[in-house]
């Protein structure tokens, strides 16, 4: 799902609750948000695509927030809020969370020259703990990644950011869905 654009309060629990419906497995597979969760367009109980008994293969077994790295210091208050929001109603259903911090390359000219100066960077660790401390998420469960839209041969190491990412998604799933 994408988008989250908090401009009031009432929004933002909108936002929370569609996020709720989508974790608990209400959401029917191939439905669409469009561009961002809308509150003239929220699913109701009477939608097509609202599934109203879920199994525990509807329920999402872990929860991935994706994040522009470069965007942190700019970030408003609010959007923060909708993820301690998001992140607080996974917490009570016991979902686990990751974030993917994308764009690392884009946020820190250190890493830009060199991407295996990812860990190395203040700047970037400046980034995490602000992040951490605005939303609850602990420090442990994000992940720096370079996008790699358009190189075709990776040498950098950016691969292995990723990969390193994608393997935490995996266990934390798995070690989800193992416990239920």
């Amino acid at each position: 799902m994408a988008g989250l654009n908090a401009s009031s309060r009432k929004i933002r629990q909108l936002h929370v609750k569609d996020v709720k419906r989508a974790l608990k497995g209400h959401i029917k597979e191939g439905y669409r948000f469009v561009f961002q969760f809308n509150p003239e367009r929220k699913l109701s109980k009477d939608d097509p695509h609202y599934n109203s008994s879920p199994s525990d293969s509807d329920k999402v077994h872990i929860l991935v927030f994706v994040v522009d790295a470069s965007t942190i210091p700019n970030m408003k208050q609010e959007d923060m809020e909708v993820i301690e929001d998001i992140r607080d109603e996974a917490d009570e259903m016991e979902v686990p969370q990751i974030v993917l911090f994308t764009k690392v390359d884009e946020a820190c000219p250190k890493i830009s020259r060199d991407i295996r100066n990812v860990y190395k960077s203040v700047s970037l660790k400046e980034k995490i703990t602000k992040f951490s401390a605005d939303t609850g998420i602990n420090i442990v469960y994000i992940y720096p990644v370079k996008n790699i839209h358009s190189e075709s041969d990776l040498k950098d190491g950016a691969d292995v950011l990723i990969l390193h990412a994608l393997r935490r998604i995996i266990e934390r799933g798995h070690d989800f869905l193992n416990k239920s």
